[in-house]
């Protein structure tokens, strides 16, 4: 993690002290079972409670002893010990040490969860504000860079926010699928701890039973959630880009926010760039970076090896506080994103009403035209305007096998720019619902 791009929120996820927390209430869950079911000591089980509940992991501590250990469980087990003192012998009774590992791990993917769902409605609200703001107001749609047909600016951000409507459920599902958790013994078969132990502490941290594990919980699940992380980061950079084109000098249609006091080069003082929508297309990168690793820890060998565990070590931080991130940024952006409708309006005109060329093609065909003489009328009119040699409404009036089909009037009525708007209210109605 990179403090430079890093919520406090998000990384105190990953801090050792909150996953040390977490291995504790998972032990001391687990030793609650324990004890109701006859195995250990109710006494014991209330002692390590009252011992370690408030207690702050001494993480200097813990590090010293798996420098001789070797291992991490061990030397956090070794220090609970020191802080509960004899009752300790009945902590991680039949547990291995991928029980506590996996079933944090997924707490902390969860609790990662629940920050960037709210990020992404951050995203949205900022989105539908802006749609909305935006809904009429006519610009350029572009098709291979190239001037298309008309749209507005409102559709554009409605686009948007549709795809993060779908980046949230996926999400939702994202969460669901990894919320699972395994106190299954060391090959998962319970044979030396009763599956009831597994229940209640799946239930204590918010999560459900896993319901086959080997040593593991399989990583599946765990690629599931890197990937939809690496498509929300991928929606991130969809609309990153569109800002990017947008700003440039020879469009300057929309543009991020410039403050009092911000400077764009250290050489030109004249410039405003996209920096922080450059900005996410990088950052974007890399949350899809780190879904690779995750795919390609499913293929663990038998019940479990640990070829996994320094990946995860790495991406489970890093992909979810580099999203967080991108996505509060984002929700900024589109909040301030300064809007130019005279400068659409401008380049809406700037083929002289090429834009309108399908409207007389479908025209000439309802006249009788055929289609194939209907497109070459079309397109032989247009190409001069192209090259910047006249006018395309006064072109089509001259040209005599149009005039066989189109009177002045027919061809005028084809220049109307509000006639591609009509089904914008439905289109709004499908995305936002009735509001």
């Amino acid at each position: 993690m990179i403090p430079r791009y890093t919520r406090p929120e998000m990384a105190s996820i990953w801090e050792p002290q909150t996953r040390f927390k977490i291995w504790f209430e998972i032990e001391a869950h687990a030793a609650d079972a324990q004890a109701e079911i006859g195995v250990i000591p109710k006494e014991a089980a209330k002692t390590i409670w009252a011992k370690a509940k408030d207690a702050t992991f001494d993480v200097a501590r813990i590090d010293e002893i798996e420098r001789e250990t070797k291992h991490d469980v061990i030397a956090f087990l070794t220090h609970l010990a020191e802080i509960v003192g004899p009752e300790a012998r009945f902590v991680h009774q039949g547990m291995t040490s991928s029980d506590v590992l996996d079933t944090c791990l997924n707490v902390q993917l969860t609790r990662a969860a629940d920050l960037l769902i709210a990020d992404i409605d951050k995203v949205l609200a900022a989105l539908k504000k802006r749609a909305f703001e935006h809904k009429m107001t006519p610009t350029i749609g572009r098709s291979h860079g190239i001037h298309a047909e008309p749209v507005t600016f409102g559709l554009k951000l409605a686009y948007a926010y549709a795809e993060f409507s779908r980046a949230r459920e996926r999400l939702v599902t994202a969460r669901k699928e990894v919320a699972t958790c395994a106190i299954s013994g060391a090959v998962g078969t319970f044979a030396q701890i009763d599956p009831r132990v597994e229940e209640h502490v799946a239930k204590a941290m918010g999560l459900v039973p896993e319901p086959v594990s080997t040593q593991v919980i399989p990583r599946d699940r765990h690629a599931m959630y890197f990937a939809t992380l690496g498509v929300i980061a991928s929606s991130v950079e969809r609309l990153s880009i569109e800002i990017r084109h947008l700003q440039r000098t020879e469009v300057l249609e929309a543009e991020e926010f410039f403050s009092e006091g911000q400077k764009g080069s250290s050489a030109m003082p004249h410039k405003r760039n996209p920096v922080l929508s450059e900005n996410l297309t990088g950052l974007s990168r890399m949350v899809r970076a780190y879904a690779m690793p995750a795919m390609e820890n499913v293929a663990l060998w038998h019940e479990r090896d640990i070829s996994h565990s320094s990946a995860e070590r790495m991406i489970g931080p890093d992909a979810t506080v580099t999203l967080d991130f991108a996505l509060v940024r984002l929700a900024g952006l589109i909040e301030k994103l300064l809007v130019y409708p005279a400068n659409m309006q401008k380049n809406l005109d700037r083929l002289g009403g090429l834009v309108h060329s399908q409207r007389l093609l479908i025209a000439l065909t309802q006249k009788g035209a055929s289609r194939e003489d209907a497109y070459k009328y079309v397109q032989r009119n247009a190409m001069p305007v192209w090259r910047g040699e006249g006018d395309f409404q006064t072109l089509l009036k001259k040209d005599p096998d149009v005039k066989k089909h189109l009177t002045d009037a027919d061809i005028e009525e084809q220049f109307d720019l509000g006639y591609h708007f009509k089904h914008v209210d439905t289109i709004f109605k499908r995305v936002f619902g009735e509001s």
